[in-house]
């Protein structure tokens, strides 16, 4: 159940006790997340008293920048569970960035997807990759449904809304950043945050956290003005549960 909602409400009070979490940086020393294991437990803990009750967590691979692989990763989780309560429902996916290295990597070997042939990407914040739709074709003939990160973070999209439509028309799903309602990351991703809402552009959420000052962030109040968009992407999350 939500909680009672006023206007301008704090974020973290528009988290529901069965939250499903599916885009986070919590494993220890693997991207520009968590740090060291006590990071990892410590934003855990911060999330569980929100509401988040399961995590899909989404480390980087981003080829010259982030060199992880499934395998990595996958090694990476094994070492890091011991550490975890008992009761942490915990998964790992991936975060994969749409670059030059990306068809041959999902061409030849499986992906680390949040659920069944579900692929969490993201695009460059400066520009998008020359041929993104031709890639985007490509990852959807090799079997996979790709979930755009954060779209509205992206300044070449600014409240684009033939962009956006592109995009979806393009078979793209939508993960908006939570903290992109409360201001974190400037005024044009929160509007273009309310624009993907209100035209109910916005399948999924994500918390995004990489570290103590978004934890902070979900204290802060919400601007966008209509959050029953919002509150309905936030509940499509069930569908990850596992």
């Amino acid at each position: 159940m939500f909680h009672f909602l006023k206007k301008n409400a704090v974020l973290k009070d528009l988290i529901p006790s069965d939250y499903v979490d599916i885009h986070s940086h919590l494993l220890p020393g693997i991207d520009d997340g968590a740090v060291a294991i006590e990071d990892t437990l410590f934003l855990i803990n911060e999330l569980q008293k929100m509401g988040c009750k399961q995590f899909i967590t989404t480390p980087h691979i981003y080829t010259t920048v982030w060199d992880n692989s499934r395998a990595i990763i996958q090694q990476k989780y094994n070492d890091t569970l011991p550490a975890l309560a008992k009761d942490t429902s915990i998964r790992f996916g991936a975060e994969y960035m749409i670059d030059p290295y990306f068809v041959n990597l999902f061409q030849n070997e499986p992906l680390a997807t949040l659920k069944d042939n579900y692929v969490l990407v993201e695009l460059s914040y400066i520009n998008p990759p020359i041929q993104l739709y031709d890639i985007l074709f490509e990852l959807q003939i090799a079997g996979y449904r790709p979930i755009l990160a954060h779209p509205e973070r992206y300044p070449f999209y600014n409240s684009n809304l033939n962009e956006f439509t592109k995009l979806k028309n393009a078979g793209c799903l939508f993960q908006l950043n939570l903290l992109s309602t409360v201001g974190y990351y400037g005024i044009e991703a929160t509007k273009s945050c309310e624009l993907l809402l209100n035209k109910g552009l916005i399948d999924f959420v994500g918390s995004d956290v990489h570290h103590a000052k978004h934890i902070e962030s979900f204290s802060n109040k919400i601007l966008v003005s209509n959050i029953s968009p919002l509150k309905k992407a936030i509940e499509n999350n069930q569908f990850f549960k596992f």
